[in-house]
């Protein structure tokens, strides 16, 4: 068996001379970098003033359409909650009577659909698998909150109000299957 050695070290007390003892070249070597910034360009922004552009792809608060009749466009499908590979959506489906919301025959729709936000990676993967287009990502942020709960956004946040219709034409859609842009 080899011998186990150990290694020692020698310790050096060198005397520091005066200006090292009070740290005046390291100060003065800190102020001088400190100084080099003021003159620098500002890499930040000043937020309420100025604003940041955002990508023409970018996505942001979803949000759930209606039709022409202010009915609901969602029909419970389930394909958006499939394709969302962090398993964010949860939707009940229930039977829509006729004459319910304008509706004018019995189909299927969501009782109740809940999008976690906090789980959502925003990919646009509902956005894409939904048949009747009744979901997309807009350009707008989403709110901060203070509790996890209020993270959940049910249908009282998601559906769009019948009096407003918000214009996604414009905001390009990245396509997962044409590999660009549509």
């Amino acid at each position: 068996m080899e011998k186990l050695t150990q290694r020692s070290r020698m310790v050096v007390n060198k005397k520091m001379s005066f200006a090292e003892r009070i740290y005046l070249p390291a100060v003065i070597k800190g102020m001088f970098i400190t100084l080099s910034h003021f003159f620098k360009k500002k890499n930040s922004l000043n937020y309420p003033e100025v604003k940041r552009e955002f990508a023409p792809v970018y996505r942001g608060q979803h949000v759930l359409k209606r039709d022409e009749n202010g009915a609901e466009r969602c029909t419970a499908c389930g394909l958006c909650a499939v394709a969302c590979p962090a398993e964010a959506i949860t939707m009940v489906a229930a039977e829509r009577q006729a004459g319910d919301e304008g509706n004018y025959r019995e189909e299927k729709y969501a009782a109740t659909y809940e999008i976690n936000m906090l789980r959502c990676i925003f990919c646009g993967l509902c956005e894409e698998a939904c048949p009747k287009q009744a979901i997309f990502l807009t350009d707008r942020l989403v709110n901060v909150e203070n509790n996890r709960q209020d993270f959940i956004y049910g249908k009282d946040k998601l559906v769009e109000p019948r009096d407003a219709r918000i214009d996604v034409s414009k905001r390009q859609v990245w396509s997962f299957a044409e590999g660009g842009t549509q």
